[in-house]
Parts: C-alpha cells; sequence; structure tokens
C-alpha cells in the first residue's frame, strides 16, 4: 500500500453559527473539509446564500474545490408548543395527540394530523427516540397512546413514525422553495430526506430537470421504508447517506452498523458517493476531545470504505468546529496509512468498457507502482469509476465543467481540477501536480483519456507516462 499525506476519505463539515462566519469557514476548510452541509431545516435563505458566496471565494483563494450539499428538511413531524420546562411523561400514562399549535386541556399537539397514518399497536417514537409510546386507539383525528418509555419531552422536537408509510410525494412546500433556492444558487447536490422508495428520486430529478439543474440528488437512508427498498434507490439515486439518527429509531440501533456496510458496499458497487453522518464525534460539541468510541466509529466509516464522513452539530454549533476536522482527519490519515488490508478490488465487477478501461488503469498503476492515475472526465464518470475500485494511488479528475469539479470533491480517493481547454488539459494538470507536491521527478502515471477531449463516454485510451 501507497502511504500518503493526502486523505482519501473525504469531510463533510455542516455549517451553523459556530462556523458561518468567514474567518472559522475558512479555517474549518484548511483543516480538512471537502465540502459543507447547509442544514434547511435552520437558518434563512439570506443566511445560506452569504455562506455559499463565502466558500466559493475560499475554494477560489485556496484552489481548492468544495462541494456545496443542500440538505432539504423534509416531511419531519414535530411536536408543537409545549410548556417552556417540558412536558413529563410517566410509564403507563394515558396520553392523547392531535394537531394542533400549543398544549391545551391535556392534549399533546403534533404539526401535523397523523391520524390516517397510524393504528392500534404502532409505537410512536418522541424526542429522538428516547420516549416512547403506543398507539391504543384512533378517534376522529385523535391518537390516544400509553407510554413505554417515560421522559420529559419539549417543544418542536421530532416525532417518529417507523412502521409507517407516508405515502405520496415526501416534498413539503417549504422543500420546493429550498430546491428552487439552492439550484439557482450553485449547490453542487441536493439530499433528500426520509426517502421511502425509488420513485421519490425520480420525482426530485424530474423536478430538477424541469429546473434546468445539474445538482446531483443524495438519497439519505433514514426510514425502514428505505432500508427494504435499498437497492432501487440506490440504482436512481447520485449519492446516499447513512443518517444513522432516524435510521436507528426506524429499524433499532443494532441493525445500524451493519445496515451502514451494505449501503457502503451498494453504493462501491453502483459507483454513487456514500456519506456516512450523525454522531461521529459528538462529543466535540462540547469538548475538546472526543470518546474513543467515536474515534473508533470514523475509523469503522473509513476501513469500510465510505466516501466521506460528516459533521454535524460538531461544526455547525460546537464549541470546537476547528479542532473536530482536525481530529477527524488525523483520524482519517492514521486509519488509512495503518490499516490492515487494502481497500482496492482484486475484482472489477461486469465486464463493460468502462470497467476494462479502469481496470487496465489500475492494474497498470500497481505493476509500474505508479504515483497518481489521471483521468480526463467530461463528465467526471471515469474519476467515479477508478475511485469506486479503491485504488492504492491517487486519482487526479480533470475536467473542463465548473459543477463537476466541485462535485468530485465528496468522491473517495480524487483530486479534481477544472481546465477548460481539453486539448492542453493532461499538460497543464501535470503541471500543477508537480507545484502542488503530488508528483516529482521520475514518478510513474496512468493516465485515462479519450480520442475525443471533452465527449462524455468516450475514455478508452490509455497512456503510461513518468514525470
Amino acid at each position: 500500500m501507497i502511504k500518503q499525506s493526502l486523505k482519501k476519505t473525504k469531510i463533510l463539515a455542516t455549517i451553523g453559527p459556530a462556523s458561518s462566519g468567514q474567518e472559522v469557514l475558512e479555517a474549518i476548510i484548511r483543516a480538512g473539509v471537502n465540502g459543507v452541509r447547509l442544514n434547511f431545516s435552520h437558518g434563512t435563505h439570506d443566511e445560506h446564500a452569504e455562506v455559499i458566496d463565502r466558500v466559493r471565494r475560499i475554494s477560489k483563494k485556496l484552489a481548492k474545490p468544495i462541494a456545496i450539499v443542500a440538505d432539504l428538511q423534509g416531511p419531519k413531524i414535530r411536536l408543537g408548543n409545549l410548556p417552556a420546562e417540558g412536558l413529563p411523561l410517566i410509564a403507563g400514562q394515558k396520553v392523547e395527540f392531535a394537531e394542533g399549535e400549543s398544549y391545551e386541556d391535556g392534549i399533546i399537539p403534533i404539526q401535523h394530523d397523523i391520524s390516517q397514518y397510524v393504528k392500534r399497536g404502532q409505537p410512536v417514537y418522541l424526542r429522538d427516540g428516547l420516549v416512547e409510546v403506543e398507539v391504543t386507539r384512533v378517534t376522529g383525528k385523535s391518537v390516544h397512546a400509553t407510554v413505554r418509555n417515560p421522559g420529559i419531552v419539549y417543544s418542536k422536537q421530532g416525532i417518529n413514525l417507523p412502521e409507517t408509510d407516508l405515502g405520496g410525494d415526501i416534498l413539503t412546500p417549504k422543500d420546493v422553495e429550498d430546491i428552487k433556492f439552492a439550484a439557482s444558487h450553485d449547490a453542487d447536490y441536493v439530499a433528500l430526506s426520509f426517502v421511502q422508495t425509488a420513485e421519490d428520486i425520480v420525482a426530485l430529478k424530474d423536478r430538477l430537470k424541469k429546473l434546468k439543474s445539474d445538482m446531483a440528488v443524495i438519497a439519505k437512508v433514514e426510514t425502514k421504508a428505505a432500508a427494504e427498498n435499498l437497492e432501487a434507490i440506490v440504482e436512481v439515486s447520485d449519492g446516499l447517506m447513512v443518517a444513522r439518527g432516524d435510521l436507528a429509531i426506524e429499524t433499532k440501533p443494532e441493525t445500524v452498523p451493519v445496515l451502514q456496510q451494505r449501503i457502503i458496499e451498494l453504493a462501491r458497487d453502483e459507483q454513487k458517493i456514500c456519506i456516512v453522518a450523525t454522531h461521529m464525534l459528538e462529543s466535540m460539541i462540547s469538548s475538546p476531545q472526543p470518546t474513543r468510541a467515536e474515534v473508533s466509529d470514523v475509523a469503522t466509516a473509513v476501513v469500510q470504505g465510505a466516501d466521506a464522513v460528516m459533521l454535524s452539530g460538531e461544526t455547525a454549533i460546537g464549541k470546537h468546529p476547528v479542532e473536530a476536522v482536525a481530529l477527524m482527519r488525523r483520524v482519517i490519515i492514521y486509519t488509512e496509512n495503518n490499516r490492515a488490508d487494502s481497500l482496492s478490488a482484486s475484482d472489477f465487477g461486469e465486464h463493460t468498457r468502462r470497467n476494462a478501461i479502469s481496470a487496465a488503469a489500475i492494474t497498470l498503476a500497481r505493476q509500474l507502482n505508479a504515483k497518481v492515475i489521471l483521468a480526463e472526465t467530461s463528465s467526471g464518470q471515469t474519476a467515479r469509476n477508478l475511485c469506486s475500485f479503491r485504488p492504492d494511488q491517487l486519482v487526479v479528475g480533470v475536467t473542463d465543467q465548473q459543477r463537476v469539479f466541485q462535485q468530485l470533491a465528496l468522491l473517495w480517493g480524487a483530486r479534481s481540477y477544472v481546465i477548460k481547454n481539453p486539448q492542453t488539459a493532461a499538460a497543464e494538470t501535470m503541471q500543477l501536480l508537480r507545484h502542488e507536491h503530488n508528483v516529482a521527478t521520475g514518478d510513474v502515471v496512468v493516465r485515462a483519456s479519450g480520442r475525443q477531449p471533452g465527449v462524455t463516454g468516450g475514455t478508452d485510451t490509455l497512456h503510461i507516462q513518468v514525470v
């Protein structure tokens, strides 16, 4: 295995009050962030627009591609307004829920009518699964339940219905407006929350097509239905996110580690990016040091071959955003350089032309101990194909498309450059690689290109180059 100082697993950081300012934003990008997540459950469009503008300016200043992910809120069902001190729920207590804004006459308000979706015997989880009630009956638009796991619930906390299919279009009116904003403000990916079927992804892609948007779609796997329809969802998505918070509630916590590995493997097989998210360094929201279990969690995602690992509250609202990114980067690099085995594939899957070119490029790179595999790619697919096999070498994707340049920032093992003239792309890229000390005199580079530069799907030629 070739040991490198560049990490191959990428870091996606959620931006919030702790990291949206120019100084901290630049600091976390310098520390190792490759993509930023805009959480549309929080913040205004004006605030998100400011962050996008800052990210693009910093990216240009540092000559570093940064992917922007617009994460939609989705049909998250929440409680209404409860007493400021919270509402204690006791085991065995009988409770009633109904659509409403405020707590009145002992009825717990919900910001959505769930009476049509639940039935007797179904569990309903409150406060991220810490409190559980069981539905006993539904009368009109009121849902009656018995408290199984007690606890205190607070205003606007989320509700999970793991055995419920909400049906229909999962995009809310807010999501529709957020999609329009993201499409018109240079976002690279849109992440769809609470996906249940492949049709949810297809519907979003149809909407993006009408908006003439080239954003790629990430399916957030966080429902029981998504876990059951995983293969079909992976096939139509551009990327996957293992959203472990809601996923643990929807499918039970013990299933999440196995599901995570399965999702990563499926994404690799289909050559889609995969992001592992939620609670990775959660304690660093308040502490300058993570727990040992959190460090192991990040390392596990790296060993499994995830394209990216994500920070949520750690960078959005935490006290130590820069330190959290720097620590995650150190864990990634150490794990990649010291793991006992290699992720590099020996089986190159289906015998397609693209797979054959990638297999030949990787085999040549192994035999010649090449430092870099350079992929000239208009759409980014050649780079995605190469990286899905997790070669030991750095994969350099050079494209004439600005959007592809930014999207490749979240791809495992890839370093991307945008060069508008395909005829000079290889020569210019080699100069940049030397300037950044990614190659030196005598290093071998394997280059995959097409006889018609800039034409999507035309990669058909391999070159061996000595620096």
